[in-house]
């Protein structure tokens, strides 16, 4: 019988996060069935492994201990994480390394073209840890990496995961500059939970970036997600999806949040697969041109295919 793993175990030992040391420990709840994958093992998956090895590259596939990284790297698909391994805020539910980051790698844009072209990516998702500690949030950075890959794989296509570049003039124009495909920013939750989820972020800056960026470029794909399960209603969720449809965001994608250890947020409830065809069902009559909304829906989860997905909505739309 396949070993299974419990996506993200909870039981993670390493001292990632002092300054959540404090929280009292909450219960790692058990997951439901539909939230149980296979290991991963295959040959493909760990030369993929190997190539993000060799080229000194993070992902957040591994950081943020994602569900799909068996699959996502067994199909060569990897999420590549920039400017280090070390954030600088500290949200409730984010497995991500907290603390004092190190300096930028001014290799790396090259390095992770590199991993691009070895691993024949047609597309790409890149993204990073918030870097507060910068005066352009690396904004120059991000758009060094999209430019980086261009030089080297021009017909690959990229999606960008930014931070929200909070009381950093110009830094989202920086990145929109570079012409990424796809720009993507999360809101993660409903307002009413940023503070306990979220406390570094403001919502609407969220709704008013993503708006900023069809000003911008209008042909320029932009996409948001969140996660359910952290004590949200349905009319939350809801009034979430006009706020983006008022920021002319084209896709949404909405996934069961997962409690890495038990110091961050615990589990209000696992949603189920029901519930979520329900979401997505309400999401598309608002009008986006594509939704994910399952279990085990990330960001950045078939991002390829949900590209060329987007492509052909947008087209449809335009006959």
């Amino acid at each position: 019988m396949a070993t299974l793993i419990d996506t993200i175990t909870g039981d993670d030992a390493r001292p990632r996060h002092p300054e959540k040391a404090h929280r009292p420990d909450q219960p790692v709840r058990r997951k439901p069935d539909w939230i149980r994958v296979k290991a991963p093992g295959s040959p493909i998956y760990h030369e993929t492994k190997k190539i993000v090895k060799e080229n000194g590259l993070v992902t957040v596939c591994e950081e943020a201990g994602c569900p799909n990284i068996g699959e996502c790297w067994t199909k060569r698909h990897a999420t590549f994480m920039v400017m280090g391994d070390t954030c600088t805020r500290a949200c409730a539910f984010c497995n991500v390394r907290t603390g004092i980051p190190n300096a930028l790698d001014a290799s790396e844009p090259e390095n992770v073209a590199e991993a691009v072209q070895k691993l024949s990516l047609l597309h790409v998702v890149v993204t990073s840890v918030d870097r507060d500690d910068l005066a352009d949030g690396g904004a120059e950075h991000i758009a060094a990496v999209i430019r980086a890959i261009r030089d080297k794989t021009p017909e690959t296509t990229i999606e960008v995961l930014t931070p929200d570049f909070l009381r950093k003039d110009g830094a989202l124009e920086i990145v929109v500059e570079a012409r990424p495909d796809v720009f993507n920013h999360n809101l993660e939750t409903v307002p009413s939970n940023y503070l306990k989820v979220r406390p570094g972020a403001r919502y609407f800056h969220s709704i008013r970036l993503l708006q900023r960026v069809k000003e911008l470029d209008p042909t320029m794909f932009t996409k948001s997600g969140i996660m359910v399960g952290l004590g949200e209603s349905r009319n939350e969720v809801l009034q979430l999806m006009d706020d983006l449809r008022s920021a002319e965001v084209d896709f949404l994608t909405i996934g069961q949040y997962l409690q890495p250890t038990r110091k961050h947020i615990a589990i209000s409830e696992f949603i189920t697969p029901e519930q979520f065809e329900s979401y997505a069902i309400a999401a598309r009559t608002k009008g986006f041109l594509l939704v994910s909304s399952s279990p085990l829906t990330r960001s950045s989860h078939h991002a390829g295919e949900d590209f060329a997905r987007l492509q052909e909505a947008r087209a449809a739309l335009q006959k």
